[in-house]
């Protein structure tokens, strides 16, 4: 087929259809190319007269500003001639469009609206029309302008697509899933249909087909920058980390600015353990767009957990807006201030969470008088929340509970913690799979009167559910130290140690405090008895041994400064340490070779199953605790196995939690009111055997009669809170702050 005649068919199909600006530009371009041809030019000459079109030139200079992006003198150039000829519908048409572009949408839909009476027919000015009424709000108007025109031509693909996007809009995502369908079947090179399909699917949790729809995009268009990226986050959330990896780098290659591509990529680098690829890539990302405050917060966060502090004081440069998406979590090793992280919340959740729900669960009473309570976590597994929390989930009065747990986390059912933990619930609902609407849907109608989060913002996390409303009592818990920063939430379970009287301003929750330590511990944790000795961790025979078991981006400067220099006063001395990642161990014994500390007294030991674990913390003397974040899950590790904790009562809840396991242990004289005090107080201990020996042996003592390990006991005091908070829904009143006795 020849050029001219390819012109000629497109051109037809053009006005066949309405788009008689299209076909117009196609005839125009015919004869620019074969100006003799007859047909193209009687075509174009009936056209204009169809159309009561004004004079070329002027018509021409219209279209020109038009196309070279000068709206508003198309716009100004069309009121005039829509003036001098009102039956034109070309003029209509194309000063429609200019209205649009400059969102000038009641204006864009008379023009609109004139150019349909002008040429009934009009397809593509419909589809206009009814993209102005959308972008009005007016959706039932839009939706019916695009079934009538779909009706009139059931081949128009466009059409089909952006009926889609408008239903998906509404988010009645099964019609707008059915409508991209029909659009890519009507035109399989429609790669916006799928496109928008891939990021439709993606959505509603179906992630394979997701990443089948990216996958057809980019067939079509290979620098399809935003399909690449897309499909990146799909296939992380497969766990196909290296195709993941993969999509990101093409996204990359296709937009090499594309900074949330970077972003992106260096998240998945984080999971495949390639910490300083990652920190390269948040770091560039920042580089190219400094705004960008959240790629820096990343980086910085990622540095903490090699131990990299040369960079720490941009911290105070990632305040702002453009930070709001991450994890307050983030921003806790490097601060210790609870307005702060209050801040971040309140940040975080505005871009977490969606509108609140148009109306709220009220769960009929149960038939055997039983509270409901859902408890929703991705860690029903061998994880250190449920090392904690088993004990409670076992010692549950189930005769006065119904006890759900809802699982978002990996399916690993080999686990022997979650075969247990099946046993601990009535029932054990995977929601993995399940769109936020899906499990909203479920959770309501398993009647649940109080949801708890054990996540907060914490990697894993689907804390945004709540925002939906999974039940008429909202609890945070346990998962996240500090507030969510959102109404949805209704309690925060605390106790007055960790957060002391007045501390509730920095929480959007009401508090409820119990009566001795907040955190749940399990006192049938089982401890494996050592059979390695200090020579088989690497420690020495006779030396004093410190110990800090916590996560390496817990470890600060000024806290490692006075750890080194305990090691300078005490010969012999260690500190015994996790290994995390072999760049935090060269980080660290390079900081200590700094202060004058030989890095071989830095001892790093590998994780090991949790009763082992226990059982070689009784290797040590004294666990150091951090600041900014204490140990949590660690230091109760410790104290269970009859390692004492020396810790440094910090402001934000993050910095307390240990300061109430000691109180809650019998050992409040190992709560440091300040670094001065916690350096002398662990330099005393290490010169005196004598007292050392003595609280060991009170720690020892008061295990089993203390607070903190009375499970049972703790789990009466959690049940009275959930108690009260039900009865305060049943009675309708608003939640409010209050204890348990």
């Amino acid at each position: 087929m020849s050029g001219l005649e390819a012109l000629l068919i497109k051109a037809r199909g053009a006005a066949k259809r309405g788009d008689t600006l299209m076909a117009r530009t196609l005839y125009r371009e015919a004869l620019g190319r074969f100006p003799r041809n007859g047909r193209a030019r009687a075509a174009l000459e009936a056209l204009d007269a169809a159309n009561a079109n004004p004079p070329s030139t002027r018509l021409d200079a219209m279209l020109g500003a038009y196309r070279s992006g000068r709206m508003e003198e198309a716009a100004r150039e069309g009121a005039r001639l829509a003036a001098e000829f009102p039956q034109s519908f070309t003029v209509h048409n194309l000063q429609g469009a200019a209205l649009l572009a400059l969102g000038v949408l009641p204006a864009a839909e008379a023009a609109f609206r004139r150019a349909i009476e002008a040429d009934p027919d009009a397809a593509a000015c419909r589809n206009n029309l009814a993209v102005a009424l959308r972008r009005q709000n007016r959706f039932a108007e839009a939706e019916d302008i695009y079934r009538d025109l779909i009706a009139r031509h059931p081949g128009y693909a466009e059409a089909q697509f952006n009926l889609a996007n408008l239903l998906d809009a509404q988010e009645r995502w099964p019609e707008a899933e059915q409508g991209f369908a029909k659009a890519v079947a009507l035109d399989p090179g429609y790669t916006e249909a799928y496109y928008n399909l891939g990021n439709l699917l993606a959505k509603r949790g179906k992630r394979e087909e997701a990443v089948e729809a990216y996958e057809r995009a980019v067939a079509l268009k290979p620098d399809h920058a935003l399909a690449w990226n897309n499909m990146g986050g799909e296939l992380l959330l497969l766990d196909r980390l290296d195709a993941a990896l993969d999509a990101y780098a093409k996204a990359l290659a296709a937009a090499p600015v594309n900074t949330q591509a970077m972003v992106n990529r260096g998240k998945a680098l984080v999971l495949k353990g390639d910490l300083p690829e990652a920190i390269a890539a948040f770091r560039k990302a920042w580089a190219l767009d400094p705004a960008d405050r959240s790629a820096l917060l990343q980086a910085l966060f990622e540095e903490a957990h090699i131990c990299d502090w040369s960079n720490r004081a941009q911290f105070g440069s990632t305040d702002g807006p453009s930070a709001a998406a991450v994890q307050p979590f983030a921003a806790l090793p490097f601060v210790d201030d609870p307005a702060h992280q209050y801040r971040r919340s309140l940040a975080c959740a505005g871009v977490k969470f969606g509108p609140p729900p148009q109306s709220l669960p009220i769960p009929a009473p149960s038939a055997d008088g039983r509270i409901r309570i859902g408890y929703f976590s991705a860690d029903f597994h061998d994880h250190a929340t449920m090392y904690l929390m088993s004990g409670l989930f076992r010692e549950h009065d189930r005769t006065r509970f119904d006890i759900r747990f809802y699982s978002y986390g990996p399916r690993c059912d080999g686990d022997a913690s979650r075969r247990a933990l099946r046993g601990h619930a009535d029932t054990f609902t995977e929601i993995g799979h399940l769109t936020d609407a899906e499990v909203v849907n479920r959770a309501r109608a398993d009647g649940l009167d109080i949801a708890v989060d054990l996540k907060g913002y914490t990697r894993g996390t689907r804390t945004a559910l709540f925002g939906q409303r999974l039940a008429p009592v909202q609890v945070s818990y346990m998962g996240y130290p500090g507030t969510i920063g959102h109404p949805c939430m209704d309690y925060f379970i605390a106790d007055a140690v960790s957060l002391p009287p007045g501390g509730e301003a920095w929480f959007t929750e009401k508090i409820v405090r119990l009566p001795h330590c907040y955190q749940a511990n399990d006192d049938r944790r089982a401890i494996v008895p050592d059979r390695r000795g200090r020579r088989g961790w690497g420690l020495p025979e006779r030396g004093f041994v410190f110990c800090c078991f916590n996560h390496t981006y817990k470890i600060c400067p000024d806290a490692f400064d006075i750890w080194m220099r305990l090691l300078g006063q005490i010969d012999g001395s260690v500190l015994w340490l996790l290994r995390s990642n072999r760049w935090a161990e060269d980080n660290l014994r390079r900081e200590a070779m700094a202060r004058g500390i030989d890095p071989a007294r830095l001892v790093f030991s590998a994780g090991v199953p949790h009763g082992e674990h226990l059982g070689r913390l009784a290797l040590a003397d004294l666990f150091l605790d951090t600041f900014a974040v204490g140990a949590h899950t660690t230091a109760s590790d410790a104290l269970w196995s009859g390692l004492p904790v020396l810790t440094m009562t910090g402001h934000q809840f993050a910095a307390r939690v240990a300061t109430s396991l000691v109180h809650a242990v019998g050992l409040p004289e190992l709560a440091a009111p300040d670094r001065d005090s916690y350096e002398a107080t662990a330099l005393a201990l290490a010169h005196d055997p004598r007292g050392l020996r003595d609280l060991r042996e009170r720690l020892a003592a008061n295990r089993l009669t203390s607070p903190l390990f009375r499970t049972a006991d703790y789990t009466r005091g959690v049940e009275a809170a959930f108690e009260q908070m039900h009865r305060r829904r049943l009675a309708g009143l608003l939640p409010d702050h209050f204890e348990v006795a």
